[in-house]
């Protein structure tokens, strides 16, 4: 299953997603930067920023490719990266993503995630692509 994900500077969601057994397109660190277009099923990862009432939330990277009829078209789930301080906002940027979109969160994990989020989102992912074929034929 690929793989679209945003990370900060920080590096944080970059890293998990090394971890990972499948394919990953990172987006633009920048939004004066052209986003990326995919053309088959994937799965985003998304961290969320500035939680909290009346703000953001989902990172305008994550907004300006979503913005895309052809990005929107082809995701099948959201993965979110957050940080428990937040709170009842933990991961809020992916529950606004599955809201908004009408697809489920799979799965969240804390900043860099452990070994065993590792483990079970790349078992998750493995088990969407068998679907995915089996859907398919």
């Amino acid at each position: 299953m690929l793989i679209v994900y945003y990370s900060s500077p920080s590096e944080y969601t970059h890293r998990f997603v090394q971890k990972l057994s499948h394919e990953s397109r990172r987006l633009p660190l920048l939004t004066s930067e052209d986003t990326i277009e995919v053309h088959e099923p994937y799965v985003l990862i998304t961290p969320t920023y500035g939680a909290g009432p009346n703000r953001g939330s989902v990172p305008k990277q994550v907004k300006k490719f979503l913005a895309q009829p052809v990005n929107r078209e082809h995701i099948v789930g959201v993965i979110g990266a957050g940080n428990t301080n937040f709170g009842s906002n933990y991961c809020r940027a992916a529950k606004l993503v599955s809201a908004k979109l009408q697809v489920p969160v799979l799965y969240m994990f804390e900043l860099l995630g452990t070994q065993d989020d590792v483990e079970k989102v790349d078992k998750g992912l493995e088990t969407l692509c068998q679907r995915q074929r089996m859907n398919a034929t």
